[in-house]
C-alpha cells in the first residue's frame, strides 16, 4: 500500500513514517512544507529507503499538490499537517487558520477529485485519515461546572434545601473525553483543529469522500521541537535555566508516548470503520509540576547538576543549586488555559486491541536519555 502522509517531518509524522518504512512493507510519500518546527533529521534513518519518497509542498497549493497525487498515485491519505503550537496560536493565529483550516479544505478537494477518478476496487480501498487532538474537546473542568450548574438549577427547581456547590468534590472528577464528547475549542489552535475535523466529516457527508477521524492526548518522545512542554524542560534545565512552569502547574494532560501513537494510528488507518473516529490515549494523565519534578529527578541521576556546573554559565547555574528542580520558576498562566484533558481510548482497544506498550515513566525515561544523548537537537 502507498500512503500519502502529510506533515511527516514533523513530530508525530516523522514517528509514523520511521514506523511505516522499519516495520512494515509500504510505501511512503511524504508531504511537507517544512516549516520552522520540521527537520529532515527526524526521518532521516529512513529517507533512503527505495519505499520513501519526500515532496516539499504546502498543503494550500492546490496545483502542486494535484501533481503529487497524480505522479505516486497513493491508495491513502494520512493528514498530519497542522500548526499545533497553542502559544503561537495566541500570539498569531493567521498560520493556524491558514495551515489547519485552508489547508485541509484544500487536501480534502484535491483528494475527493483523485478519488473520483479511481477504478471501483481502488476507490473502495481509498481512506483519508484526518489526525486532530483531545484538545478540540476543551477544558473538562469546565465541562464539570456546567454540569454541576445544570444539577443546582434541578435541585433549586424541586426545592432542595442545599443545592450542590460547582466545587462539589463528587462531581469534579470528570469521565474523560470520548469520541462523542461536544466539542467547547478554548484556543486560537484548538478551534482550528476543531473547524478541520468538521471540514472532513462533513467531506464524508455531503461527498461520500471515505474518512476516519483520531483524537490523540498530549504525545511526548525524541525528535519533537524543543517548544512543547517536556523537551523545552529537558533542555532548559540541561543548560542550567529556569523551568518555567504555567500557573502553579496543576493542569492536568493525558501523556502518549509518540510511537504509541504510531502503532494506533496505522491499525485506525487499516482498520478503522469509515466515518468513525477514535481517541487514543496513554492512560498517563498526570499534572504538569508532576512532569517537569519528574525529569528533573531523571536529569539528576544522569547528569547531575553540580557535574554539568562549570560547563555552564555562572548567570544560569548558580554554585549553591545542586538539583534540577531548583530551577523550576512559576510564571503568568496563559490566556484560556485548560485546566484538564483526558482521553478514554477503550474504543480502540476494544475494536483493535491496541495499548500503549510504554507507561509515562518508561516512556519519559527513553525521551530524557535521548535529548541528553543528542544536545545538538
Amino acid at each position: 500500500m502507498k500512503i500519502l502522509v502529510t506533515g511527516g517531518c514533523g513530530f508525530i509524522g516523522s514517528a509514523v513514517i520511521r514506523h511505516l518504512i522499519s516495520h512494515t512493507e509500504h510505501s511512503v510519500v511524504n508531504v511537507d512544507k517544512l516549516t520552522y518546527a520540521a527537520n529532515l533529521e527526524s526521518i532521516a534513518e529512513v529517507a533512503e529507503s527505495a519505499r520513501y519518497a519526500l515532496e516539499r509542498v504546502d498543503i494550500c497549493d492546490r496545483q502542486a499538490l494535484g501533481a503529487v497525487f497524480a505522479r505516486h498515485q497513493p491508495d491513502v491519505v494520512m493528514h498530519l499537517a497542522a500548526e499545533t503550537h497553542v502559544d503561537r496560536s495566541i500570539s498569531g493565529a493567521d498560520a493556524f487558520i491558514q495551515t489547519n483550516i485552508v489547508g485541509t479544505y484544500t487536501l480534502l478537494e484535491v483528494a475527493r477529485e483523485y478519488w473520483l477518478q479511481l477504478d471501483d476496487m481502488r476507490k473502495k480501498a481509498f481512506r483519508f485519515h484526518h489526525v486532530s487532538t483531545d484538545e478540540v474537546f476543551g477544558d473538562l473542568a469546565d465541562q464539570v461546572n456546567a454540569e454541576c450548574l445544570v444539577v443546582n438549577a434541578e435541585l433549586n427547581a424541586g426545592g432542595a434545601n442545599s443545592p450542590l456547590s460547582i466545587h462539589d468534590s463528587t462531581l469534579k472528577a470528570a469521565a474523560p473525553f470520548t469520541e462523542s464528547s461536544a466539542y467547547a475549542p478554548s484556543s486560537p489552535y484548538s478551534a482550528s483543529k476543531a473547524s478541520s475535523d468538521h471540514l472532513v466529516r462533513a467531506w464524508h457527508r455531503t461527498y461520500g469522500l471515505p474518512i476516519v477521524v483520531s483524537n490523540c492526548s498530549n504525545n511526548y518522545g525524541p525528535f519533537q521541537y524543543p517548544e512543547k512542554l517536556i523537551p523545552l524542560t529537558i533542555q532548559n534545565a540541561l543548560a542550567g535555566k529556569a523551568l518555567p512552569v504555567y500557573g502553579q502547574g496543576n493542569q492536568s494532560r493525558d501523556w502518549l508516548y509518540v510511537e504509541d501513537h504510531a502503532r494506533a494510528l496505522l491499525a485506525v488507518l487499516t482498520r478503522g470503520r469509515v466515518g468513525e473516529t477514535y481517541n487514543i490515549g496513554g492512560n498517563c494523565e498526570r499534572q504538569n509540576l508532576e512532569v517537569v519534578k519528574s525529569i528533573c529527578a531523571i536529569l539528576d541521576e544522569l547528569a547531575p547538576l553540580n557535574e554539568r556546573a562549570q560547563a555552564l554559565s555562572t548567570h544560569h547555574s548558580p554554585p549553591d543549586i545542586q538539583h534540577y528542580d531548583s530551577l523550576i520558576t512559576f510564571v503568568a498562566d496563559r490566556p484560556g488555559h485548560d485546566v484538564r484533558y483526558a482521553i478514554d481510548a477503550s474504543k480502540i482497544t476494544e475494536e483493535f486491541g491496541w495499548k500503549p506498550q510504554e507507561t509515562f515513566e518508561s516512556g519519559l525515561r527513553k525521551t530524557v536519555e535521548w535529548y541528553v544523548l543528542n544536545g545538538e537537537w
